[in-house]
């Protein structure tokens, strides 16, 4: 079965891959760079440890990519959902491309100014868009005859 929703979701994992590899690619060299960090001898820690360590513009391309694997898991069933239910076209599929549009443009304010304000509103409007999703699968599953 190949539902047109399942598009979008192909975009946002290729997007959240995309980002992982920009991470990498900022981040590793600056861990490299740095004086604070013994990277032969490190042991244990987690990735925000590097808050303390790095500058912010690194660790905000890792920050967002933390975002993507967070409010997106709903977005990923919800989307297999409606296309196993034959729900994956429409409102549905325009509301799956919004939610995805909205989060690749709150990736890259996040990874270049991360102005607070512009990043709060895409998320708002990105939730909202997953809201909808939540709300046609529940009525589809309990009010469909």
């Amino acid at each position: 079965m190949n539902s047109p929703i399942f598009q979008p979701v192909a975009v946002l994992f290729l997007w959240t891959m995309i980002m992982w590899v920009w991470m990498y690619a900022t981040r590793i060299p600056a861990m490299q760079k740095s004086k604070d960090l013994d990277l032969g001898n490190m042991r244990g820690g987690v990735g925000a440890d590097l808050d303390k360590i790095l500058e912010p513009k690194v660790q905000w391309i890792a920050h967002n990519y933390n975002h993507l694997l967070e409010l997106p898991t709903l977005f990923y069933p919800a989307c297999i959902l409606l296309g196993i239910m034959g729900m994956g076209d429409g409102w549905n599929l325009y509301l799956a491309w919004a939610f995805v549009i909205l989060r690749i443009i709150h990736s890259l304010v996040q990874a270049t100014t991360n102005i607070i304000k512009i990043r709060f509103a895409l998320f708002v409007l990105s939730s909202l868009c997953l809201w909808a999703l939540v709300i046609h699968i529940f009525m589809h599953v309990f009010f469909h005859h």
